[in-house]
């Protein structure tokens, strides 16, 4: 049986999609599992915000995450960030925690505390939207003197707390997972910490794991110093070579192929061991694989394929984005190498000083396409953005 067929390819470069074989991040999966379940005890435990860049599986382990809670019998709670001022950032909470209030009960079984939640969430939606068209038919008043200060961070502890109340009186718990963390602003970073600080303080059966690129732990500890006392932040990355072996051969193997050591050797000097890259090159050498066999040949038969799946998307719906002078920035990085790049180093390459490209490189980084590993530095959030850069404009110049 020829098992090359496109049909059952079995690798999934598409974003967060789970990969057939889930490698080298058992460590979270585990630590995930502990905070349940000593939550389940009433014991308290530190949560996590997985860091690391894009395209290393944050979003899939999210999604793990989800699978574990609700065969956990946890209410599940998924917010992915975007910018969002104050009002927007209410709607989309109060839209998100009424869902999982009606998880926790149906109407017809409220209990009174079940009715205060829902209370406090008609308070907290109110100042966002004074129709009350969130919270339209749930036959409450407003909660008065809760969640209605006016100020995010108290009004958001207490609609968390009131949650945590009700899911405690249900016997069950609520968990947030919140990907692209990183887009909160300062004010709604501060009020999520917070309030999580509060259900932490309460045993309340309520707790929030969050994903997002490598600043969000200084921003975490600049928002509230106690943050790195509430969160774990693991770091997630490249896979060693043993585990990025077994995401391209075990996936293979479900489908009874193979990949020679040489296949395998070029593959992981290709992606740099990245895991989207992985399956994104996995994808393309299934299809150039003999028979049942991806050898040498069909990985470099493979590679122009991937370079420009990788090109036409992933890479270039972050391009497109930026003005000319965001890609000027970002190019004479790329002229520099792969590494983070002292701000000043870059403005040389350009020809200005470093306040006359500053706020370029502010621009980028509020748009989560550089971060700053180091003061003074900063770095793409891309895995081999740098050589893109490069690909589609070999001869870099400082234009006028």
């Amino acid at each position: 049986m020829w098992v090359m067929d496109p049909i059952r390819n079995p690798y999934t470069p598409n974003a967060g999609a789970a990969p057939a074989v889930l490698v080298g991040r058992d460590d979270q999966l585990n630590s995930f599992d502990l905070l349940l379940a000593r939550l389940e005890r009433g014991r308290s435990e530190q949560s996590m915000i997985i860091t690391g860049l894009r395209g290393v599986g944050k979003t899939v382990l999210l999604g793990r995450f989800r699978q574990a809670a609700m065969t956990a019998g946890w209410v599940v709670v998924e917010v992915e960030v975007s910018k969002h001022d104050e009002a927007g950032f209410r709607t989309l909470l109060a839209s998100k925690l009424r869902t999982a209030l009606f998880e926790l009960s149906p109407r017809a079984e409220w209990s009174d505390r079940i009715r205060r939640a829902m209370a406090v969430l008609k308070s907290f939606s109110l100042s966002a939207d004074s129709s009350g068209s969130i919270t339209a038919g749930l036959d409450v008043d407003a909660a008065e003197g809760l969640a209605d200060h006016g100020y995010l961070d108290l009004d958001l502890t207490d609609l968390l707390v009131a949650v945590g109340e009700a899911a405690q009186d249900r016997g069950r718990g609520v968990v947030l997972l919140l990907d692209e963390v990183q887009f909160l602003d300062r004010p709604q970073l501060e009020a999520v910490i917070m309030a999580l600080h509060k259900v932490v303080q309460r045993s309340l059966p309520i707790t929030l794991v969050g994903a997002g690129l490598p600043q969000i732990a200084e921003l975490a500890g600049d928002a509230k110093s106690y943050s790195e006392r509430l969160f774990k932040f693991p770091a997630i990355g490249n896979l060693d070579d043993d585990e990025a072996r077994q995401a391209l051969l075990g996936p293979a193997e479900q489908e009874d192929a193979t990949f020679t050591d040489q296949a395998l050797d070029e593959a992981l000097r290709i992606t740099g061991r990245y895991p989207y890259f992985l399956q994104e090159l996995g994808s393309a050498a299934w299809l150039a694989g003999d028979g049942n066999r991806i050898d040498l040949v069909a990985i470099q038969a493979s590679h122009p394929v991937y370079l420009s799946k990788l090109d036409g998307s992933f890479f270039r719906v972050r391009i497109d984005r930026c003005t000319n002078r965001q890609r000027q920035y970002m190019r004479a990085m790329a002229e520099l190498g792969g590494d983070a790049q002292k701000a000043q180093d870059v403005a040389q390459v350009l020809g200005k000083q470093s306040n006359q490209v500053a706020p370029f490189r502010a621009e980028l980084i509020s748009m989560g396409l550089l971060y700053t590993p180091d003061h003074g530095y900063a770095a793409f959030t891309v895995p081999q953005f740098g050589e893109f850069l490069k690909r589609i404009e070999p001869t870099f110049s400082t234009g006028s």
